[in-house]
């Protein structure tokens, strides 16, 4: 049995008040249930927040001297690590370090390829981006995607109270499109921040999907200029809600992915609804007909008429939406579970699992 030793945030942006990460949802948890790997946590977040990030550093050195590890698995939030720590490790003859790269499709400019060169191995969700590390001398590159964790599922009877709804935060694109709906009096149930009905559990959140004759999906992040965005450029913000002024390099980093046309990104919730056994409505990402057939496991829509006529459409098929919903659940369950993103990550790693 070979010891895992998982690095990332228990809480949602560092945040106890937001609840468990996503990561630590899905990721840890899936990688405790391997049989073939013992796994322990180190929690940056609670650490950093009691510690301060100097001692949290030596504290994660101290960690992987004394329990010895054979894997270590990241997944960076921001600068938490130190790029020396991160060096020490992976200088070490017996442990195998890897990290999860989120949001290349916009951050990899301004942190990825700074980072990536400091592990044995690089997780990508971003099929672009696979050149790009190359390019920067990164040549062990996995294209994984994000998926579902199975376990979390809830065998219930279908029972439904919403036609639409929505789950995310509130974002200039996001409002703009779910007031134009209702505009045209297709009335959407939202939850998140930013929205007036507010936050949602992940209980909660699962529920709704289930609840939802149809539930929606932008895949595209916010394209325009905010006070939020606009300090990004000056200032990043760590896990434990600290400020520190960027470099001269990443300002100027910050600002050309500003000024760059937002890309789509294919993301957590394109699985966790049909998984989940929702019916999924979802604007279309690059490559995401690799992983379902359009209008046969999920519907997709382009543009905004095309988001109200199938909106119309399937709120009227009520037989038609049942079918591809079904489709969709069972085409997650089969090819787009963590356990199954793991298992061929460390086969083509080479690592037994």
């Amino acid at each position: 049995m070979q010891k895992l030793l998982y690095i990332g945030l228990k809480n949602d942006y560092g945040s106890a008040k937001r609840g468990l990460s996503y990561e630590y949802r899905n990721f840890l948890e899936t990688l405790r249930q391997i049989k073939s790997f013992d796994v322990d946590f180190f929690p940056v977040d609670e650490i950093l927040r009691l510690y301060g990030r100097k001692k949290m550093n030596q504290l994660l050195l101290k960690k992987i001297n004394i329990w010895q590890p054979d894997i270590c698995f990241f997944v960076l939030f921001t600068d938490e690590v130190e790029k020396e720590t991160l060096r020490l490790i992976t200088k070490q003859s017996n442990v195998t370090t890897l990290n999860w790269f989120t949001d290349d499709h916009w951050r990899f400019d301004t942190f990825s390829k700074y980072w990536a060169p400091l592990f044995h191995w690089t997780i990508t969700t971003d099929q672009e981006s696979l050149e790009r590390y190359y390019s920067a001398g990164c040549k062990n590159v996995i294209l994984s995607q994000w998926g579902f964790n199975h376990r979390l599922l809830r065998e219930e009877k279908q029972k439904y109270l919403y036609d639409v709804t929505f789950i995310g935060q509130v974002h200039s694109s996001r409002k703009r499109r779910i007031e134009e709906l209702r505009e045209r009096d297709i009335e959407v149930q939202c939850w998140g921040k930013g929205w007036k009905r507010g936050t949602i559990s992940s209980e909660g959140m699962i529920e709704r999907f289930k609840q939802s004759k149809i539930n929606l999906n932008f895949t595209g992040s916010s394209s325009t200029l905010s006070l939020k965005r606009l300090a990004k450029i000056l200032l990043n913000r760590r896990c434990d809600n600290t400020f520190q002024i960027n470099s001269l390099k990443r300002m100027s980093n910050e600002s050309k992915v500003l000024m760059r046309s937002a890309r789509s990104q294919i993301k957590g919730r394109n699985f966790e609804i049909p998984g989940h056994g929702g019916f999924l409505l979802t604007d279309y990402a690059d490559h995401l007909d690799r992983y379902y057939i359009p209008e046969n496991e999920i519907a997709v829509f382009h543009n905004y008429d095309e988001l109200v006529e199938k909106i119309s459409y399937y709120l009227c098929h009520d037989e038609e939406r049942e079918k591809i919903r079904l489709a969709g659940q069972q085409r997650t369950l089969r090819d787009h579970t963590y356990e199954k993103r793991f298992k061929e990550i460390f086969t083509t790693m080479g690592i037994p699992k």
